[in-house]
This record gives structure tokens, C-alpha cells and sequence, in this order.
């Protein structure tokens, strides 16, 4: 069991929502603009999880690595985020568990904070439409630091805000970016089997535990 953490940092896509519907519609959008094929959301699922630029240049190039032209990357972020703006919560919904899991943790006491590669244009207004943005008393987003996950700095630059040590804190993530983050922030780390992790068992990278649904947090915590 693990000890009471004095701050709970979650992520968001993978972990608390499943936004693949929604960025899968926009770059299949995307492509048939472009007078490209269309990828699919099974690729999709695939690809998310370092931020849109990150997963337009993989619709483009329709693989996890490589890099696409620049004047067709260039046309290509522009329609998707014209997309993705009036599409970031029509498909994507809540992962079961979810609401309960917040409620449990706001009834704790623990301070509960958000960090996402995320742009916040898109976060902010997700959290929102999903009503679960009030949880939280810091959202820090990929476009509000100089280095996103799987550096530490936005988990350490949360926990300052929260005027917590990372030694007391915990993050709940889905994939390699999150443990890796978590391990060099010396936070303590549970992922979600059914998040975000390119194909790859999450497993595969030792987090501190495993669940299927965030309310087993009630049982892995000594709180």
C-alpha cells in the first residue's frame, strides 16, 4: 500500500478522458483537406499521447516516427486546430470510474492537480465540458512550460505551486511519458491499463501499481 500522498497530479487524455473520437475525426478531417487518406481511429489510439503537433506530424507521415514536409506540416496544424477547436468534447467522454474517483479524492482533503502535454485551448475547455475542471486547484498544460513530459518540470513546477514536495506526491498517468516523468520528479506513480502508451504494456515500465479503474485508488492508498 502505498503512503497518503499530500497532493494527487493526474493526467488527462488516456487517464481521466478518452479523447481518441474526437482527435481521430479531426485528422481524418484533416486528411481529406488535404487530399490525403484518411488514418482511422485505430491508429489514432495509437499515436496520442505527446500533443497535437506531435500527432499531425504522425497522421501526416502515418507512422509513429518521422518527419513530414514543413509547408505541409505548416497547412496541416492550422486545419487541425481549427478542427479540433469546435471538436474537443463532442466524442470524447469521462473513462468509468472517473467521477466517483474525484469525488473520493476531493473527500480526502488531498490537494488534486492536473498536468497534460495538452495545449490549453484544448485542455481547458474539455475539463470543462466534462464537468470536472473545479477538481482541481492547478491545471498546468504543455504550452504553459519550457518542457512537456517526460521531463519532470511541469510536475515540479506543480507541486512548488501547491507548496508540495515531490517526495509526497503522487501522479496518476497511462503511459511511458508519465512513469518516466513521475521516476526523475521522485513522485510516486499508478497508471491506467487502458490508456495511451503506444501499443506498448504499461507494465513494461514498473510503475508503483496498475488499476483498471481510478477507483481502486481507494484501496492502494493508505489514506
Amino acid at each position: 500500500m502505498l503512503k497518503r500522498p499530500e497532493m494527487v497530479l493526474i493526467d488527462v487524455d488516456g487517464t481521466l478522458v478518452d479523447s481518441v473520437p474526437d482527435l481521430a475525426y479531426c485528422i481524418d478531417e484533416m486528411m481529406k483537406q488535404l487530399d490525403m487518406p484518411v488514418r482511422g481511429e485505430a491508429r489514432v489510439r495509437h499515436w496520442v499521447g505527446n500533443g497535437v503537433e506531435r500527432l499531425v506530424k504522425r497522421g501526416l507521415v502515418n507512422q509513429l516516427d518521422g518527419e513530414p514536409n514543413e509547408t505541409l506540416y505548416a497547412k496541416a496544424i492550422e486545419i487541425f486546430r481549427e478542427l479540433y477547436a469546435v471538436n474537443t468534447s463532442v466524442r470524447s467522454c469521462l473513462y468509468d470510474g472517473v467521477p466517483e474517483a474525484m469525488e473520493f479524492l476531493k473527500s480526502t482533503g488531498v490537494k488534486i492537480g492536473c498536468v497534460t502535454n495538452k495545449a490549453s485551448e484544448f485542455t481547458l475547455p474539455l475539463l470543462q465540458d466534462l464537468g470536472i475542471s473545479d477538481y482541481f486547484e492547478t491545471i498546468l498544460c504543455g504550452d504553459m512550460v519550457e518542457r512537456k513530459k517526460p521531463d519532470p518540470l511541469p510536475l515540479i513546477m506543480s507541486a512548488e505551486k501547491l507548496s508540495v514536495s515531490p517526495e509526497a506526491s503522487l501522479m496518476i498517468g497511462d503511459s511511458m511519458s508519465d512513469v518516466n516523468a513521475a521516476r526523475a520528479a521522485n513522485f510516486s506513480i499508478i497508471c491506467m491499463s487502458y490508456g495511451y502508451n503506444h501499443g506498448e504494456d504499461i507494465r513494461d515500465y514498473d510503475p508503483d501499481a496498475v488499476i483498471d479503474t481510478m477507483t481502486e485508488i481507494k484501496d492502494l492508498v493508505d489514506w
